[in-house]
């Protein structure tokens, strides 16, 4: 199964992807101990919002089906606009392939093109430190809510001044 990687092709999610994404992302977290069992909805709230960026709502597909699929939305920080990558999906089956990596380094690369300075991620540290996550206050960025500061996580994305303060995100998040 490993050599699944390089038939891989990473595109910005089509409408008649929506189903294969909402079933990908509900069972991807159904066993997660970190869920609400929430993040298959929110993914169709954040399309409704004017926070959603198409070229950053990204799928991992071999032929026509869906392996993985992350969505970056904006957020506000102190103001100013960033991304926030939830969710990060991949199918259970094959997971631990790279296709979350494939995922995380197109998205970066995507969002550092369309401008945006960084990103910030709630998560678990030992997965998101390998794409240069580190813990945000060390780039004076707060969740809005309490939460270990381990696990949540800024990504300079790009030579450009991140802003600090408080993350404002979607609406979508119920925040």
């Amino acid at each position: 199964m490993k050599g699944i990687i390089n038939d891989i092709i990473i595109r910005p999610e089509r409408t008649e992807d929506f189903k294969q994404i909402e079933s990908l992302v509900e069972n991807a977290f159904a066993l997660s101990d970190y869920s609400d069992g929430d993040e298959h909805l929110l993914v169709g709230r954040i399309r409704e919002t004017a926070d959603y960026i198409p070229e950053l709502s990204l799928v991992a597909v071999k032929g026509d089906a869906v392996m993985g699929f992350v969505m970056f939305s904006r957020i506000l920080i102190n103001g100013e606009i960033a991304v926030a990558p939830a969710p990060l999906a991949v199918k259970t089956e094959y997971q631990n392939l790279g296709i979350g990596k494939l995922l995380m380094s197109t998205g970066h690369k995507i969002a550092q093109t369309l401008g945006y300075s960084c990103s910030v991620v709630l998560g678990n540290p030992d997965y998101y430190t390998r794409f240069g996550y580190k813990r945000a206050v060390e780039l004076g960025i707060y969740p809005p809510f309490d939460v270990n500061e381990k696990y949540y996580m800024a990504c300079q994305l790009s030579n450009k001044r991140v802003p600090e303060g408080v993350v404002k995100y979607s609406r979508a998040f119920g925040l």
